[in-house]
């Protein structure tokens, strides 16, 4: 709600007025938007930038490790901080910082540089990223919320799939400085609506712990790092000693969280079930997303002999029917049972997997067309129910740490699910596709068990 002096507090509201609401829900969009854009629109412009700036195309890699990194380093801990200082509060603040980076990165001379810009621009993102679900909870009324869960489903999906063509198309008029510079004036448009618009939500007053945070970067940098070498294997013997310490590092940090009242990592909303399970389903469902969208190109071009026109063209029916459905299923689900929404949304995406991994050596490009729609409609149907069960099924003053934990659901789905992709062509010389495919109906299959355990009554 807003007066003349800006937003005032709604602890006691049911969601914001329909007007106010829209305006609110503009700048989360626009946000999210930049967000998730910067971390695909950057892959097409590597080849560029490593000329450009005279590094070898494998240095030029961190510029997109650095970014993922940051963000998935720093969600929880800016998810607690929400909980301590309100969530518009942070979700301004790593708006201002993304919208500054963006600057930094255009203007950076170096390599050394722009990895430092982006890094600080994946701090400013995990900012807009960690709480964005946490202040749709306030921004709805308790009866609308699968609705705002699934419009901001349906800029994420749109965001992803725009994300090369974006590229294309700034590249094929402008050096890739422009990449970032165009972020400045949607960053600042949607940080002044930011201001004006979001809700002043309740603080938790306690005392944010450097410890806990230093321990949670610690186990996801050795996580993503470690994930991420699985795929070399001339790294696989370093790779396995990450991922060793991450174990030691992460045991000790859930043995240390499990004894605080208010944990960075929320191990006590683990200990809900329904909130369990539904960070189960969604690591699976990403994870099964990202083995689809990493093997395709190679499995269309490689074994189905398409072009390279034609496998961009076949990959676009799977994100374009998840921001067709994305916004139904969010609505359906303030009616009808999430859980029984994404055990079938998920079953779908199983088959849809199933069905592309059965093709036979000269398909049709309808046959393609449809079995990826199938595979979309099912994921955006799992996913807007799933997101509205994680947030909701969360004490109110324990938003934040719940939209930390679906966004770093997602990032963590997304970077097991590249590795395995990697693992698995390193094994496998031939059929490596296939096998992927079958494997990411696997996770889909368990994905829809774990979303259909649920108690109906409560999701």
């Amino acid at each position: 709600m807003t007066g003349a002096a800006g937003p005032v507090p709604v602890e006691a509201a049911d969601g914001l007025p329909p007007a106010e609401r829209l305006w609110a829900m503009g700048a989360i969009g626009t946000a999210m938007t930049l967000a998730v854009l910067d971390g695909a629109i950057v892959n097409v412009a590597l080849p560029v930038m490593a000329r450009d700036l005279g590094v070898s195309p494998g240095a030029a890699i961190f510029v997109t490790n650095g970014y993922q990194l940051a963000v998935t380093a720093a969600l929880l801990p800016l998810a607690s901080l929400g909980d301590i200082l309100g969530y518009r509060r942070i979700y301004a603040i790593g708006l201002a910082l993304f919208t500054a980076a963006s600057l930094a990165c255009a203007l950076a001379p170096t390599l050394p540089l722009l990895i430092a810009a982006r890094i600080l621009q994946g701090l400013g993102a995990a900012g807009i990223m960690s709480v964005n679900i946490a202040l749709v909870r306030f921004i709805y009324p308790h009866r609308l919320i699968g609705r705002g869960v699934g419009t901001v489903a349906l800029v994420v999906a749109i965001a992803s799939a725009a994300g090369p063509t974006v590229a294309g198309a700034i590249l094929s008029v402008a050096r890739w400085p422009w990449l970032f510079l165009v972020n400045l004036p949607l960053g600042l448009l949607a940080l002044a609506a930011a201001i004006r618009t979001l809700p002043v939500t309740p603080r938790s007053g306690g005392r944010f712990d450097a410890l806990s945070a230093l321990l949670n970067a610690l186990v996801f940098a050795l996580l993503i790092t470690g994930v991420d070498g699985l795929g070399d294997p001339g790294e696989r013997g370093l790779a396995l000693l990450l991922l060793g310490g991450a174990l030691v590092i992460g045991t000790a940090f859930v043995w240390y969280q499990a004894r605080l009242p208010a944990p960075l990592l929320p191990v006590d909303l683990l200990r809900i079930p329904v909130f369990a399970l539904s960070m189960a389903s969604s690591i699976c469902a990403f994870s099964a997303q990202m083995m689809a969208y990493v093997a395709l190109p190679f499995y269309f071009h490689d074994l189905l002999h398409r072009t390279s026109s034609e496998t961009g063209l076949l990959m676009t029916p799977w994100p374009i029917a998840i921001a067709v459905i994305a916004p139904v299923a969010g609505r359906l689900s303030d009616r009808i049972a999430p859980g029984l929404l994404g055990g079938v949304g998920m079953l779908g995406m199983a088959a849809g997997l199933a069905l592309v991994a059965s093709l036979p050596a000269e398909p049709a490009t309808g046959d393609i067309v449809w079995r990826l729609t199938l595979c979309g409609l099912g994921f955006g149907l799992f996913q807007s129910p799933n997101n509205r069960v994680i947030i909701t099924s969360a004490p109110r003053e324990r938003s934040g740490g719940a939209s930390g934990m679906q966004a770093t659901a997602r990032l963590v789905g997304q970077s097991l699910g590249a590795a395995m992709v990697a693992v698995i062509f390193g094994l496998m010389h031939t059929g490596g596709t296939v096998a992927v495919l079958w494997i990411a109906a696997g996770l889909s299959l368990t994905g829809a068990a774990t979303s259909a355990l649920r108690n109906p009554a409560r999701t």
